[in-house]
């Protein structure tokens, strides 16, 4: 559960309370103003110190050992960056394109033109939305089948240019609803499997927070798809598989489906279905959120250079073969 504490405007997760603690009596202490040049000489230095290391020690032990439905809650927590978020930190001179040219445009996909280092690319990442009115405009990140199809019209304009795409996951699922139904919601993620796994143009995808089902996989197909530490990536919600599997989703059965569906980065990169971690700060990205940008961008900046050595039709080759591996396992 998540919980915001009304004397200080902190968010607090259900494991993070000891931890929220001590952060809210360091920045008593600091507010306080008690250092070596304090009035009334009160040195509290050696106190805040103390109160730091038992916090940084804290964080390690939690985040070191953190479940698998722990991990869905930190992925899923408020503060956590989203795609709009890097794309403001480390994206330059970015340009949106809007609608699929068939019905109109989703908020929920945002596509456009940039730099990510020296690299001009593509990018395409879900929107959730940061306060109320923008989550429900952009459906909290479940997009339509048009989202998919003007994901897919940026990726044939980077085709066409040579550039490469660079797409940030962050879903709990395609939107469900009847209009996204009847408008071809299976059809347009479906065409997306079809044409990124072609596309003749170096493709990276990121898990940055949730990626869930088909919502996911829409924009998922890669080169080199990989994970923020503390996303988490499978077929469905935990919540979802409770749901089917024990009849009723609570507090026990959505952390045993989530411990089921090996949902981690650590668990995928085990399995073989992604390729790379990206590290987030101690804490997760939602304590520092620059740094973890920082994290994002080096990794991009260092595929992307990579991915450009190859040649187009080997490098589709290649996707092809890293797609043919997923799923396969050995008889004893």
């Amino acid at each position: 559960m998540t919980q915001t504490n009304a004397a200080n405007g902190l968010i607090e997760l259900d494991f993070e309370r000891p931890i929220v603690a001590l952060e809210r009596q360091i920045a008593e202490l600091e507010a306080s103003g008690a250092g070596p040049d304090a009035p009334d000489g009160v040195d509290l230095s050696d106190d805040i110190k103390r109160v730091r290391q038992s916090h940084a020690a804290m964080l390690k032990k939690i985040y070191t050992k953190l479940t698998a439905w722990n991990t869905v809650k930190v992925a899923r927590h408020p503060n956590r960056p989203q795609s709009t978020d890097y794309i403001k930190a480390f994206v330059k001179d970015f340009a949106d394109i809007h609608g699929d040219r068939r019905f109109g445009d989703d908020p929920a996909i945002i596509a456009g033109l940039g730099r990510i280092g020296p690299h001009k690319a593509m990018i395409i990442g879900h929107r959730k939305g940061k306060d109320t009115k923008e989550k429900i405009a952009c459906h909290f990140g479940c997009a339509h089948p048009e989202g998919y199809r003007k994901a897919l019209r940026a990726m044939k304009l980077a085709e066409k240019f040579r550039l490469p795409v660079v797409c940030l996951i962050d879903t709990p699922g395609a939107y469900p609803g009847i209009g996204a139904e009847e408008r071809g919601q299976a059809q347009a993620i479906a065409e997306n499997l079809l044409e990124m796994a072609r596309l003749k143009t170096p493709l990276i995808s990121v898990v940055i927070g949730e990626g869930a089902s088909g919502g996911a996989l829409g924009i998922g197909v890669a080169d080199r798809l990989a994970m923020m530490q503390f996303a988490w990536y499978t077929v469905i919600s935990p919540e979802g598989c409770a749901a089917i599997l024990w009849k009723e989703a609570n507090a026990e059965t959505n952390a045993a489906a989530a411990e089921a569906l090996k949902l981690t980065a650590r668990d995928n990169r085990e399995l073989g279905t992604i390729d790379d971690i990206i590290d987030e700060p101690l804490g997760g990205a939602h304590r520092d959120p620059a740094a973890t940008a920082e994290s994002l961008e080096a990794y991009l900046t260092q595929t992307l250079r990579e991915l450009k050595r190859f040649k187009i039709d080997n490098l589709v080759n290649k996707r092809y073969e890293r797609l043919r591996k997923i799923g396969a396992y050995t008889e004893g």
